[in-house]
């Protein structure tokens, strides 16, 4: 009897607390954030994320959507690699990471997400490229599916089908579909997205193990393409990158600048 009374309370804890267990934010000023030189976006007031401008001739603008620990300035490597590309970056950040208030999970980011993604389109226009890494393609892929029209091409880096699928991977003993209220079910939100789409796995991705990513891949309407990164792990798959692969991989989803 008291096994079985720790179990239950095992579940409810689990259940009660699974933020806890799925989100890591970072605090942060939006001072802070800005001090290696990226900009307040839209405004220091009205902090949605940071922004970098497009070295050379404008593409459009890039949105991305990080992963579940740290916060938005932890991924300037974006920047780094997509504006020269002719790409303006916008870093969006979470509610409840960075200087953001906000409550943690999957209805709160979606639904930020969707402001973030109708607010750059109403500032900057068409066309706009939507990237999630990990949580953030789950983020990504709910937002795209709510508003296709806006998006004109979408990347998803280390991404699951169903973010249950993952949870059942790591927990084969607990009733993760019971249990989960974040679902990120990526396959039902892209399935009428018609945009050029690139997914991306790391083959030694632990976290994410590629199979995950792979279904998804499998399941999404074409046009579609799978790019593999077959030594790297879920938290190293940028060193497997370079100017090159950047530029390959913005090719797959953008058409060539003028004169490019």
């Amino acid at each position: 009897m008291a096994a079985a009374l720790a179990a239950v309370a095992l579940l409810l804890g689990i259940g009660m607390f699974q933020e806890r267990l799925l989100y890591f934010p970072a605090r942060s000023s939006v001072a802070e954030l800005s001090a290696a030189g990226l900009q307040p976006w839209p405004s220091a007031q009205d902090f949605r994320g940071l922004l970098a401008e497009a070295q050379g001739p404008l593409r459009g603008t890039a949105i991305v959507f990080h992963g579940n620990a740290g916060h938005a300035g932890h991924r300037d490597y974006y920047a780094a690699a997509l504006a020269p590309l002719g790409l303006r970056t916008i870093l969006a950040e979470y509610p409840g990471y960075g200087p953001r208030d906000g409550s943690l999970g999957e209805a709160p980011f979606v639904a930020d997400a969707v402001a973030t993604i109708e607010a750059a389109h109403r500032a900057f226009g068409p066309p706009i490229v939507v990237i999630g890494e990990s949580i953030g393609a789950g983020v990504a892929a709910a937002a795209v599916g709510r508003q296709p029209e806006r998006v004109a091409a979408l990347m998803l880096i280390t991404p699951f089908d169903r973010l249950e699928h993952v949870a059942a991977y790591h927990y084969p003993w607990l009733p993760v579909r019971r249990l989960l209220r974040d679902r990120y079910h990526s396959v039902d939100h892209l399935a009428r997205y018609a945009g050029p789409k690139l997914v991306v796995v790391a083959g030694r991705d632990d976290i994410v193990p590629p199979q995950f990513g792979e279904a998804l891949y499998d399941a999404l309407p074409w046009p579609k393409e799978l790019l593999r990164l077959p030594g790297s792990g879920h938290n190293d798959w940028l060193l497997a990158t370079d100017a090159a692969w950047w530029a390959a991989a913005v090719a797959k989803l953008l058409p060539a600048p003028a004169g490019g």
